[in-house]
């Protein structure tokens, strides 16, 4: 199952989730049919059977939380080592100017953290931080508004699509 925000379950709504399986644990112990336990709960048949079988297989202990689904693989000292990397900017890590992308923090951490993290992992790990993308404070200098204008004009109607009617 797939959760916004790219993320899983927070630890609340985990904890939610356990109470309502332990409850349905007490439900099974006094011998209560599992579409009125479904019912009550407002859950499916079906997950209701999935703990009858974990509670009758292992008890009350199955059905608790095994906790997040992931471990975030940096720790918030490695986070910490990562910041003040990020703090120096892309110029101090050999880069030709000062944009960070994320292959090339992915390349930092490589290089400082020794770890190994895909392009999308080191955007989760970014975003669980609260760091977000950037977009420019002002105009690049070498903007040329007279050719964007000219392109606006000339160039794009002739490539935009139609729209269907």
């Amino acid at each position: 199952m797939r959760y916004g925000e790219g993320g899983g379950l927070t630890a609340e709504r985990r904890a939610f989730r356990e109470q309502v399986r332990l409850a349905a644990a007490g439900r099974f112990a006094a011998g209560e049919k599992t579409a009125v336990i479904a019912k009550d709960l407002r859950v499916s048949v079906r997950s209701v059977e999935r703990w009858r079988r974990a509670w009758r297989e292992g008890g009350l202990e199955a059905l608790r939380s095994a906790g997040p689904a992931s471990v975030p693989r940096i720790s918030a000292a490695q986070f910490v080592v990562l910041a003040e990397e990020l703090a120096k900017g892309p110029a101090a890590h050999g880069f030709e100017d000062q944009r960070w992308t994320l292959v090339r923090v992915q390349r930092v951490i490589s290089r400082r953290l020794r770890m190994s993290l895909s392009v999308a992992s080191v955007w989760r790990l970014l975003k669980r931080h609260g760091w977000s993308w950037q977009a420019p404070a002002r105009r690049a200098l070498e903007r040329d508004e007279h050719a964007v204008e000219l392109w606006k004009r000339e160039v794009w109607p002739r490539v935009k699509v139609a729209r269907r009617r």
